[in-house]
Parts: C-alpha cells; sequence; structure tokens
C-alpha cells in the first residue's frame, strides 16, 4: 500500500476565521459501530485579500464511507455521539440549531426534495418569506437569482417543467435567496449532462458565500470547483491537502476506491 504523501492542507489559520469548526466528531447509528470517527477539521472564510472567497472543499469518499452522513451532522439533522461543531463560534446543539441553520445553505441529493410550491418564483420567495423578508424584495431577489442562472424565462413554471439541470439551478437559488454564508451541497451533479456540469460549475464559482463544501463522485469536476479535498475512509479523514496534487496521483485516489477515469 502506498504511503500518504500529501501536506495538510496549509492555509493560514486564523483563530477568527473559522467558519466551521468540527472536532474530534463521532457518529453511530443506534446498535451500530461508529460511522464517523474522530473527525476534525476547519473551513476558513477569506484572508482579507479575498474577503469573500474563502475554502472551497472537496468531500470525496467511496460509496458508504460517511459523506451524506457527515454533511447531515454539520446541519443538525443526525446528532453526534460525541465531538463539537462550530459554526461562526457557536456550537450546534438543538436550542442553536434555528440561529445557525441561518448561515447554512444546504443542497440535498434530489432537487425535488426542495422544490415543493407551484411555481419556481414562489419556490425561492418561500425561505425569505419565512423568515419576514417583505414580499416585494423577495421576489426582487428570487427573479434576480432566476436571472442570474438563465432561468428568468421559468418563473412561472412547476418544477416538473424544468430539465434536471433546471431544477437543479432553480433548488440552488431557493438555498441562495437566504442569503447563507455557508453552501453545503451533497452531490450536486447527480443527473446532469456534461453541459449542464459546467453551467452549475460556472455558478458555484461566482457565489459570494464565505466557504464551500461539497460532496461528490466527480472528481475532475470538483477539480473545477474546489481548491482543497478532504477523503473519508474508514470513517476517518484520511487525506487533507490540495485537490490538484491529490487528482493527479490515480495510485493514492485508487487505494481509496476513488479510480480517476471511471
Amino acid at each position: 500500500m502506498k504511503s500518504l504523501t500529501f501536506n495538510p492542507h496549509t492555509s493560514t489559520h486564523n483563530p477568527h476565521t473559522g467558519i466551521v469548526e468540527v472536532k474530534n466528531l463521532v457518529y453511530a447509528y443506534p446498535h451500530q459501530e461508529p460511522v464517523l470517527q474522530d473527525i476534525s477539521f476547519t473551513l476558513n472564510a477569506g484572508d482579507g485579500l479575498r474577503p469573500t472567497r474563502g475554502d472551497r472543499v472537496a468531500l470525496m469518499g467511496a460509496t458508504g464511507s460517511g459523506k451524506s452522513t457527515l454533511l447531515e451532522n454539520l446541519i443538525g439533522l443526525k446528532e453526534p455521539k460525541s465531538g463539537k461543531i462550530l459554526i461562526n463560534g457557536i456550537p450546534l446543539e438543538p436550542k442553536t440549531l434555528p440561529q445557525v441553520r441561518r448561515y447554512i445553505g444546504f443542497g440535498f441529493q434530489d432537487a425535488n426534495d426542495q422544490l415543493f410550491m407551484p411555481t419556481i418564483l414562489e419556490d425561492i420567495t418561500f425561505g425569505p418569506r419565512n423568515y419576514g423578508v417583505p414580499a416585494a424584495i423577495a421576489r426582487d431577489r428570487a427573479r434576480q437569482l432566476l436571472a442570474d442562472f438563465g432561468l428568468a424565462a421559468y418563473a412561472n413554471r412547476s418544477a416538473h417543467e424544468l430539465s434536471g439541470g433546471q431544477r437543479r439551478l432553480a433548488a440552488l437559488a431557493a438555498i441562495l435567496a437566504l442569503e447563507p454564508t455557508i453552501l453545503i451541497l451533497d452531490e450536486p451533479t447527480t443527473g446532469l449532462d456534461p453541459a449542464w456540469r459546467r453551467h452549475l460549475a460556472q455558478v458555484l464559482l461566482n457565489l459570494p458565500v464565505q466557504v464551500m463544501l461539497i460532496a461528490s463522485h466527480e472528481l475532475h469536476w470538483l477539480g473545477k470547483v474546489t481548491d482543497r479535498a478532504l477523503v473519508l475512509s474508514g470513517g476517518r479523514i484520511v487525506i487533507d491537502s490540495e485537490i490538484q496534487p491529490l487528482l493527479q496521483d490515480g495510485e493514492i485516489l485508487e487505494q481509496f476506491g476513488l479510480p480517476i477515469d471511471w
């Protein structure tokens, strides 16, 4: 077995820029061995030179390695057995969930889970209106997002009338309408053809969020939208490195069930 040669992610850590901090997290389903063991990492905001460009991180791992479980811990859908999660310095606990979730935009694997209103425009305004944003402001924000994503002509259509790629972008627009500072996406390219994957990448590269964490099996695509990689294996983070050197080492990727060309 080839030894790991990658250095840890080496961005200068300022304790005041840690947006997401995970410390010794352990998670187990009832009556089972832990799925996640001693998970620790930090996602940092920009360094002042790039105030809206913080960490863009790929979460990689073979099927069953715990990627979705980790993401669901980060947004409070699952509660860890031990360890801590801090979002903007706030411990993630049942009593802090409403406050913490204001910072986080989460995209499920299936975009249909987030689109349920009669029209796309109503889907995108739903979240802001729930938080008390005036209707006119919520509509203006929604229409701007639809224009940015090339979906303005579909504002009054239902999700069922859109293609898979259009639904994916509409769901992302609904998330961004809440103006999160943290964006977490679980397999966002599922069901997308190459043209839509490229379009989604272009959208993500221009988003003004502070940090981004994306779980995906599309390794080449991840290399275009992220600059750092976390690899999960055996319930642990086994690699934390810049993504480009990792993608160039087929032997290491193969070792963790991530063949680059398949």
